[in-house]
């Protein structure tokens, strides 16, 4: 088992079944899955940026990525339907926990001036979506190998009802938001 998931089992369930009331740990939040998602405009005159998002997205992840296809023609961007246009990759069960971990205990400390999260960026369902502006943030990605420094968007989907309650679990796992 990760050390973020017996942390949610040991620490995080009790805070929460006090905090919001729950008699039942089934009724608790908890992590359902993260997605990254890495768009590639320049995939249109460079095909071998594809290469190299694939490469910096499987070392990111753990995991091999889907192609992500135009859905309709755009002329004014000389997109057409079909063509690759990003990456993506879904986390679950222990990738996704070890991926948790990393973010928030490696990557986000390692930003410059960073003073936490907003707030703001719930859906209202209990999600929560986030942007890296570059992948060499990351341990596994050597600066010396990048020929391009890419921005990553991270979606942490939870089984809250609400932004509230995400809040509350995102907190308590060791995401680091901002002071209102």
């Amino acid at each position: 088992m990760t050390r973020l998931k017996e942390k949610y089992l040991t620490e995080v369930v009790p805070q929460l079944k006090e905090r919001l009331g729950y008699d039942n740990i089934m009724q608790l939040p908890r992590l359902e899955k993260i997605v990254l998602n890495i768009g590639l405009g320049e995939a249109i005159q460079n095909p071998k940026a594809l290469e190299a998002a694939e490469g910096d997205l499987a070392m990111i992840s753990g995991q091999h990525p889907v192609i992500t296809r135009a859905k309709r023609s755009i002329a004014a961007f000389k997109v057409r339907a079909g063509m690759p246009v990003g990456m993506m990759v879904t986390l679950r069960g222990k990738r996704m926990y070890d991926f948790f971990d990393r973010l928030v205990n490696v990557v986000l400390p390692r930003f410059r001036d960073f003073r936490g999260l907003s707030r703001d960026s719930f859906d209202g369902q209990g999600n929560y979506s986030l942007g890296i502006r570059e992948q060499i943030a990351f341990p596994e990605i050597d600066y010396d190998k990048v020929d391009k420094v890419r921005g990553l968007q991270v979606s942490i989907t939870t089984t809250a009802k609400s932004a509230d309650e995400a809040t509350s679990l995102l907190e308590l796992m060791g995401m680091p938001f901002r002071r209102s």
